[in-house]
């Protein structure tokens, strides 16, 4: 049966991303791309008149006098100060209107790194579901799963068959679909948007803020769409009886608790995602730094740099598992059932992190360290790989 539904949810999602990626992705590419291509045979057309009418006016013998014209024609004259300033100037000036931003995210950018966000963070999250499984239920239950993470797969085929082992299948998909697309989307939105806001200069000094606060801005609003649907992921796998499906879990809990209920981990899970997020984009960027300064990327095959972006991934997950660990364990522990009446939310976490203490906070550190890093490193190299098809200008680690 679970593996009749799994099959059914995996064709719908396949479709609908299939409508999605050709409604908002091939169509406004494909118009962007022709207005690029009439922008820049307009810009030809000017090039080519300017350098006609300074070849009859300037002395063929002096090469540099029709250098310098054509150059001031164009409004890139090589005068006394920064030459790099005066071309990049007169680039910026020659490039079309965008409305006052200077490289302002369209539409269809943007939906694009959306996409490739979701695609990458429900297709990792989705093939390891088993895994995921497994680290909830070492985390809610430690003493009866203390064997490890091979241990702890054979333990749940035992006791509750293979099926088991995809418990909150559609809901992992479903919710790290949408957080996905606002995580990835998001930050690069708001990394470009700060970029505009500071300038170069400013936004190279104080890149690390730059990429904390874009990843964080993100993945807040992320979490306002995985929350529900995680909550539902971890009551169907610390209660396999309690509904059948993603569906009938999501109608259950909102029937009997409310909002209240599908939002009762949000506190946890945005400090677990949010420093989750933020460590993950940061210690990326500096692996990509480091890792070009060994690698020439431009001259470097696409297997060495999904490589490089599986590397990076890999180290960057591992980092940030260890920083929201326990946040993680708080947020199984309060999804697992309902709180005690009168309970309040910080209550809760209160009498839960006390309880744990420190080691027990880093119960199930060894199956979410191998899910964890292996499923970054994968989705930067799915996502790597994406950008370089649709942005090959702009890669440069996620993309700067």
């Amino acid at each position: 049966m679970i593996y009749t539904r799994a099959i059914s949810l995996t064709n719908f999602l396949v479709a609908s991303s299939a409508l999605g990626f050709q409604v908002f992705v091939l169509y406004p590419w494909h118009k962007q791309l022709d207005d690029s291509f009439e922008d820049l045979k307009k810009e030809h057309v000017r090039v080519l008149a300017a350098v006609k009418e300074v070849a009859s006016e300037v002395d063929p013998n002096s090469r540099k006098g029709a250098k310098d014209s054509i150059l001031g024609r164009l409004g890139m004259g090589f005068g006394t100060g920064s030459h790099l300033n005066s071309v990049t100037a007169a680039l910026a000036s020659s490039l079309p209107s965008t409305g006052g931003s200077k490289t302002g995210m369209s539409v269809s950018e943007l939906a694009r790194f959306a996409f490739a966000g979701a695609f990458c963070c429900s297709f990792t999250h989705g093939i390891l579901t088993p895994v995921d499984v497994v680290k909830t239920r070492v985390q809610l239950e430690p003493a009866k799963y203390n064997r490890g993470l091979v241990g702890g797969l054979r333990q749940i085929v035992s006791a509750d068959g293979a099926g088991a082992l995809l418990t909150g299948f559609g809901p992992t998909v479903m919710g790290y679909f949408l957080q996905g697309a606002f995580k990835f989307g998001g930050y690069e939105f708001f990394k470009r948007q700060a970029g505009d806001y500071l300038g170069p200069e400013r936004a190279a000094a104080n890149h690390n803020a730059v990429y904390l606060a874009s990843s964080a801005t993100a993945e807040l609003i992320g979490d306002v769409f995985l929350c529900p649907f995680e909550a539902v992921r971890i009551r169907l796998v610390s209660q396999p009886t309690y509904a059948p499906g993603m569906v009938s879990g999501l109608a259950k809990m909102a029937n009997s608790e409310g909002l209240a209920g599908l939002y009762s981990g949000f506190t946890p899970i945005v400090l677990k995602q949010v420093p989750y997020t933020m460590a993950t984009f940061v210690v990326y960027e500096k692996a990509i730094d480091v890792a070009y300064k060994l690698i020439d990327k431009t001259t470097a095959s696409n297997m060495t740099l999904s490589g490089v972006n599986l590397g990076c991934g890999l180290v960057a997950g591992m980092a940030a598992a260890i920083v929201s660990q326990p946040a993680d364990t708080v947020l199984s522990k309060i999804n697992k059932e309902k709180g005690a009446p009168g309970e309040g939310i910080a209550r809760r976490i209160f009498n839960i992190v006390t309880a744990l203490g420190v080691r027990g906070s880093y119960t199930g550190i060894g199956p979410r360290l191998v899910m964890v890093g292996g499923m970054t490193a994968v989705q930067f190299g799915i996502y790597g790989h994406i950008q370089r098809v649709w942005f090959p200008p702009l890669v440069d680690g996620v993309c700067n």
